[in-house]
């Protein structure tokens, strides 16, 4: 997985950027085919604001959270992240099992 992050109007230390890649990575012990994760950080006045667009296997998510800390609003953030990550989890497992594959087929009495 490919974490970017960019900061306007504030410089990414490497504790935030440590901070983020930590949190981040977490997303994958729910889902495994998370390719790429764009992350922006933005202070505007005292709001400090994380968003973020998330390239997984049929899917492209994005979220954002601001609070006047921006560890919380990381922190936001990844909760976001981490519940549409398993509502598009879910929704592919189903789209499988209704698949109507071999295993699902039932069989027809013979006719005579």
């Amino acid at each position: 997985m490919q974490i970017n992050i960019t900061g306007h109007h504030v410089e990414v230390t490497d504790a935030l950027r440590e901070f983020v890649s930590e949190k981040i990575g977490k997303l994958k012990r729910h889902f495994d085919h998370v390719t790429n994760v764009h992350v922006i950080l933005t202070v505007e006045g005292k709001q400090q604001k994380a968003e973020a667009t998330v390239h997984a296997s049929g899917a492209d998510l994005f979220a954002q959270h601001d609070t006047e800390d921006m560890y919380a609003s990381i922190d936001g953030l990844v909760d976001k992240l981490d519940r549409q990550i398993l509502k598009h989890k879910e929704k592919i497992t189903d789209h499988n099992k209704k698949s109507g594959g071999v295993k699902n087929m039932t069989q027809s009495e013979p006719t005579a």
